[in-house]
């Protein structure tokens, strides 16, 4: 398991994947992420703490992700990256945080205290798709009641039940609301949702521009990022 890397095509930064306790949500009917989770918050700030050391600070921008949400780190790990945030002179952190988190996001900006872009699962706008399909449990009624709390919705493409018309819609929103985001190519895993390869090629025909598009990261595969395995 890679859990060091360093992204260097489009806003430059460190990327470390942590690990923390299950998911608060962890029904998702797409995803199966939930192997590096672990109860044992003791030895999951061990392995963390491992991980943090090999922070340099080069780019002055560091990402922090795990299984789940920034707020299941053991509280260790996240005073070790308060630290390190003052250590290493780290101006900017990405972190990421399920939509039923969106109540505990301000107070940890102001205990941060640097640029936080905090990214959030949505997957889709299609509130349909979402919820019945995906079953995130995430609902909001506006696009500016996401934008309260969080920066950078995540998108999944080229799930079998989507469509043109909804992924042409999420690219839309997208682009028009955010000034980030993340752009995840489905791959089949263990779960029963499967990937729709005729809508992924159109896909990749009608928005091959985003790849080059400074606003969004962009993800063929999971572990584009180069953690994972």
């Amino acid at each position: 398991m890679e859990r060091y890397s360093q992204i260097q095509d489009k806003d430059q930064r460190e990327i470390i994947l942590l690990k923390a306790r299950p998911c608060i949500w962890g029904k998702c009917t797409f995803c199966d992420y939930i192997e590096d989770n672990c109860s044992d918050q003791k030895s999951n700030a061990q392995v963390n703490n491992e991980i943090l050391n090999r922070v340099t600070g080069e780019y002055q921008v560091l990402e922090v992700i795990n299984s789940g949400s920034f707020f299941e780190l053991p509280d260790e790990t996240i005073e070790r990256i308060i630290e390190i945030i003052k250590e290493k002179k780290i101006k900017k952190l990405y972190i990421e945080a399920h939509y039923l988190y969106k109540n505990r996001i301000k107070d940890l900006r102001k205990r941060l205290g640097i640029e936080v872009i905090v990214k959030t699962g949505i997957e889709t706008f299609d509130q349909g798709m979402r919820n019945d399909i995906l079953n995130k449990n995430v609902h909001f009624d506006s696009i500016e009641e996401i934008l309260e709390n969080f920066d950078s919705p995540c998108l999944m493409i080229g799930i079998q039940g989507q469509t043109k018309e909804m992924i042409r819609k999420d690219i839309e929103i997208l682009t028009k609301y955010f000034n980030h985001g993340t752009i995840n190519i489905y791959r089949n895993n263990s779960t029963s949702i499967k990937r729709d390869e005729n809508l992924i090629k159109w896909f990749y025909q009608e928005y091959s521009f985003l790849k080059d598009d400074d606003r969004y990261d962009y993800l063929d595969n999971p572990t584009d990022f180069g953690v994972g395995n």
